[in-house]
């Protein structure tokens, strides 16, 4: 059955403003949420479950039905989970199919896990910008430089040039990505580089 309840303080992309990912997860529907599920797993939390605008398995809730439209009305996909009673959650409906929207929120979890196994920092501080106070209300943090290029908040230069290079590469709009995307790439990638130098 359908429940998707979008958090509250979370912006909807318009429909009109939703395209296909550019870039082709090569994913069909239930991998990428059994991505999700595989990630939030990971996770040492409490509880966990995914939520989509198509009917989910009664058997495993986690899980679209096998035949269930991947173009709905309603594409977005959420993740939540609690970890010590605080409420966490990753929702996505920048794309127009559940599967890029599924898939885009396994990325940025695993993303965001990434930085625990690099020695950086705690699960629980990575995931403070999806921590739902009180309310329900999420807190609006922007992703820091290094997140963004996917490299160690201590990473050399070449390795910085080489990780934008690559991610200006898959957002630059003459490749049919984000324009924004682009713009917040080429941001972090001067952020981090006026801060170290050559090898």
């Amino acid at each position: 059955m359908s429940s998707l309840e979008w958090p509250t303080g979370y912006e909807r992309t318009p429909a009109e403003e939703r395209t296909r990912y550019p870039h082709g997860f090569r994913v069909d529907m239930q991998v990428a949420f059994a991505n999700i599920a595989t990630e939030l797993k990971r996770m040492d939390v409490d509880e966990w479950r995914v939520e989509s605008g198509t009917d989910h398995r009664s058997d495993e809730p986690h899980l679209p039905y096998a035949n269930a439209p991947n173009e709905p009305d309603d594409p977005g996909v959420v993740a939540r989970w609690t970890v010590d009673g605080d409420q966490f959650a990753a929702p996505c409906d920048r794309w127009n199919t559940i599967r890029d929207n599924a898939q885009a929120v396994a990325k940025y979890l695993n993303a965001k896990r990434a930085l625990d196994r690099y020695g950086v920092a705690t699960v629980d501080s990575e995931f403070a910008t999806a921590r739902l106070p009180a309310g329900d209300e999420p807190t609006a943090a922007a992703a820091p430089a290094h997140v963004v290029l996917g490299v160690p908040p201590n990473a050399s230069a070449s390795t910085v040039r080489r990780a934008a290079r690559q991610k200006k590469a898959e957002t630059h709009p003459d490749n049919g990505g984000d324009v924004s995307e682009f713009k917040r790439v080429t941001k972090a990638e001067k952020t981090l580089l006026s801060g170290v130098t050559d090898e």
